[in-house]
């Protein structure tokens, strides 16, 4: 039941937030919402910027989830690698793009985001890591380009997250086709040659 309200109060601040703006909606806001009392709020959250904290670190573990989903899949290591890269690409657009409120309080608040990226980013790598080591047992990765891969993923993610930050929409929608690119790109240069 406490795990239960807390996450009906992330996900309704997470509505709000993304409708109505950070900076625009109260903790009576949140309240109303979700049909709980304010001091129900406090129970689980200090103050608005928590809410605000929670609702972020969500994103970032759903994120995570959906790359495990594709490291513990059934693919060969290369489509892993092409699936995990553009859904890794696709999901920050699409966070970018439905939540153009939070966007603006990411690049107000950098400094946290980068904390939270951090760990995200090390989460990351362990996985891409995965990814890369069964690729080489397979005999499908180059061990060479393997070795080169995670810190070429790292850059790419944090540009690709950078730019989805501040770009506008239409910018954004520019660029959508450049992820099937990118990926392919990627992929065929950490593949064995025959």
């Amino acid at each position: 039941m406490v795990l239960k309200t807390r996450e009906k109060l992330i996900e309704v601040a997470r509505q709000l937030f993304a409708h109505k703006g950070v900076e625009n909606t109260t903790m009576n806001d949140i309240a109303a919402a979700s049909d709980k009392g304010r001091r129900t709020i406090y129970t689980y959250f200090k103050n608005k910027r928590e809410i605000y904290n929670a609702v972020i670190e969500r994103e970032s573990e759903n994120l995570l989830e959906n790359l495990r989903e594709v490291q513990l899949s059934n693919l060969s290591p290369a489509e892993k690698l092409a699936e995990g890269l553009k859904r890794r690409f696709e999901i920050i657009m699409q966070l970018s793009q439905r939540h153009d409120s939070i966007r603006i309080i990411f690049y107000r608040d950098l400094r946290r985001i980068d904390k939270i990226r951090k760990l995200v980013s090390e989460k990351e790598k362990e996985i891409l890591n995965s990814i890369i080591k069964e690729g080489i047992i397979s005999g499908e990765f180059d061990i060479e380009q393997a070795k080169r891969l995670p810190s070429l993923v790292k850059m790419l993610l944090q540009g690709n997250d950078y730019f989805n930050i501040k770009a506008d929409s239409e910018e954004r929608l520019q660029t959508a086709n450049l992820i099937t690119e990118s990926v392919n790109y990627i992929v065929q240069g950490i593949l064995i040659k025959k």
